[in-house]
Order: structure tokens, then C-alpha cells, then sequence
């Protein structure tokens, strides 16, 4: 099928059910998810232009998958996608992303009291910022979803994130949780918050999280952001940006990103921390990316097949003919487990541009 008579609706489909064979999964519900989520954008061919420039993806793709994985457990399939309506635009994209949720509580009976106590924060008549809310869709082995929402710290406008984010964090009982995220993590002038984050189950390990885009960090400034978690090796981060960009000491593209998670007992401290490599801004093209996360996931004890078998799953380009496929890699670390995410860019609308040089 050529990307004339191709819809972005059936494109991503298709590579949805192929991560979903790569990770052994029934794809009945990743599947309803994402065509749920879409919206309105479902149906469009992807010989028109984005309808709008959502920032999930380079290339406005509102779609992004990823793969999780552990060195002893099973991978576990993600989708992160933003839901835009039919007349797209900051107010009516904040209100779709509302009637999704309200959706989605009914059918999964999802508990909705955190989002509650939070959500006129991050709902003003003016939003501001690239994006209001966005979604992601965690997999289980058998393909049952657990949710999370996604609110922008900039919604009132960057001068007032800090505020914003440090009552989020009082109205869920967190009231010194903010402190110890600025003490690490918003130190300097180019530290600016990203995403706060909430899952919607009824576990007591439902998380609270905070993530911070380090603009021009070096690797120092994300080991003093993982240095926030009791019991984890900070210089695991450090090892791991050497390894995905190695001769990299400042990371002057798109920028590290360190997230903290917060769980029922956490007060002051967060129980995990995870550091996020924009891989595709390191690497010449895909086929170097490539090679540097088989290295990582050896390092890890985790096979290597699975990235083929997951770039596989979204494309048959010549990977080295640009990067941008590989957009991310994270390193995810608690006191008792460490683990590693995968993200794979659909690149619906094209991907990004060949480099000449990084």
C-alpha cells in the first residue's frame, strides 16, 4: 500500500500490531486504544499534512511507542499519543483530551480523585504551552491497559510552572516533594519542567511524576539528579549518556530529561528515578543508533534481538539514512530494580531529515 491511498490510522495500526507480536501480547485493546485516542486524526490520509503540529513526535506524528524491558522480566508495550479533535486548537485539544478521560473512567472504571484534586490547575480558559494533556496506554503481558495523564507545566504560562506544579504536588499530599526535585534537579537557569504526570489505577505504587528537561546539561548534572533517590548508583547515569553518546560531555541538542516517581509513602523523597537520552540528536543516523543501544541492552543482560525485532516491527528503511527512528532511550532506576525503555518513532509524516554532521 503506498503513503497516498495510506491513512495515519491504518499505518500506525500496523505497526502496532507488530509490536504487539514482538512482545507476545493479544492486540484486540492496543488496537481499540489507539483508534480511541486518534480521534479525529484516524482517518486522514497521510498524503495531507499533519492536521496539527503536535510535539509527540518530530515530525507531528501525534503517536509514539515504546517498548519496556527488564534483564529477567517479559518487555511491556507503551503508546504515548495525544488526542486531537476535528477543529484542533490549545482550547479544543484541552477539552477533547477531557471527554477521553471521562471515556476511558467509565469503560476501565479508573479512579479519577487524584486527576480531581489537580486538574483546574492545569485546565485554564487560555492554555498555553505545546500541549495541554496527553496520554499513554501501558500493556501487560495479556494486552490489559493501565493508564496515565500527562499535564503541562506550562499551561499558565512558563513563569507560573513552579507554582503550578508545587500545589499539584501539595493537593496530592506531597507538600515537600517540590523542594527536593529544585534541590536536584532545578538548579540551573536551563532546568525547566516538562511533564507532570499521574497514573490512574487503584494500586498504592500508582505514581505521582515529575519530569525536568536539562537544556545543555552535562553528565554531572544528571547524576546530581539521580543522587535524589535514596539507594541507586547516580553513576549508573553517567555511564549510561557515555555509552549512548559517547565523547559527549554537554548535551547541547535536545536535552537529557531526568523524572522522579512518587508513590504512596514517598513524603520527600521519590522512590525512583529515570534519565532520558534523545538519542537521535547524537547519532549521524539510525544505523549508529542502532549499534550503541545493542551495546546498552548487553549491558544490561537484556538480548539485543529484541531492537531488531522492534525496528523491524515499525519499519523496512535504510537506517542509515537519517536518525530520528530511535528517538529516545531511557535508564529506569529504584533501589531494587533497574530497567530500560525503548522509543520508536512511527515518522508517519517522514521522520527527520538526513544529517550531515553531529
Amino acid at each position: 500500500m503506498s503513503t497516498a491511498d495510506t491513512t495515519l490510522g491504518e499505518l500506525t495500526r500496523k505497526q502496532l500490531q507488530n509490536l504487539c507480536r514482538v512482545v507476545g501480547m493479544d492486540q484486540a485493546e492496543p488496537v481499540r486504544l489507539l483508534g480511541e485516542v486518534m480521534g479525529a486524526v484516524h482517518d486522514r490520509p497521510l498524503a495531507q499534512p499533519p492536521l496539527w503540529p503536535s510535539n509527540i513526535a518530530d515530525d507531528a506524528t501525534p503517536v509514539e511507542f515504546s517498548v519496556q524491558v527488564t534483564g529477567s522480566g517479559r518487555p511491556s508495550l507503551r503508546i504515548l499519543a495525544e488526542t486531537l479533535p476535528a477543529d484542533p486548537g490549545p482550547v479544543a485539544n484541552l477539552r477533547a483530551a477531557k471527554d477521553l478521560v471521562a471515556r476511558l473512567a467509565e469503560r476501565y472504571d479508573l479512579p479519577l480523585d487524584r486527576l480531581r484534586a489537580v486538574e483546574d490547575l492545569f485546565s485554564p480558559q487560555d492554555p498555553q504551552g505545546r500541549f495541554s494533556w496527553w496520554f499513554s496506554f501501558i500493556f501487560d503481558a495479556t494486552g490489559r491497559p493501565a493508564f496515565k495523564v500527562y499535564f503541562n507545566p506550562d499551561v499558565r504560562g512558563a513563569d507560573r510552572a513552579p507554582q503550578v506544579v508545587e500545589e499539584a504536588f501539595r493537593r496530592l499530599g506531597l507538600d515537600h516533594a517540590y523542594e527536593g526535585v529544585r534541590e536536584h534537579a532545578l538548579c540551573r537557569e536551563a532546568d525547566r519542567m516538562t511533564f507532570f504526570a499521574l497514573d490512574l489505577d487503584h494500586s498504592p505504587q500508582s505514581r505521582v511524576k515529575l519530569y525536568i528537561s536539562q537544556h545543555d546539561a552535562g553528565i554531572d548534572a544528571v547524576e546530581r539528579a539521580a543522587s535524589a533517590v535514596p539507594g541507586i548508583d547516580r553513576y549508573q547515569v553517567g555511564d549510561f549518556c557515555r555509552l549512548l553518546a559517547p565523547g559527549t560531555e554537554r548535551f547541547p541538542g535536545r536535552p537529557l530529561v531526568s523524572s522522579y516517581s512518587f508513590v504512596e509513602g514517598d513524603r520527600e523523597k521519590p522512590s525512583n528515578y529515570s534519565i532520558y537520552l534523545p538519542l537521535r540528536d547524537y547519532v549521524p543516523d539510525d544505523s549508529v543508533a542502532r549499534d550503541r543501544v545493542r551495546d546498552h541492552l548487553r549491558d544490561r543482560l537484556i538480548d539485543p534481538a529484541l531492537l531488531d525485532e522492534v525496528i523491524d516491527a515499525i519499519t523496512d528503511r535504510d537506517l542509515a539514512a537519517r536518525p530520528g527512528l530511535l528517538a529516545h532511550v531511557s535508564l529506569r532506576m529504584s533501589p531494587d530494580e533497574t530497567g530500560t525503555t525503548l522509543y520508536v518513532s512511527s515518522e508517519a509524516y517522514g521522520g527527520n531529515p538526513p544529517r550531515t554532521a553531529v
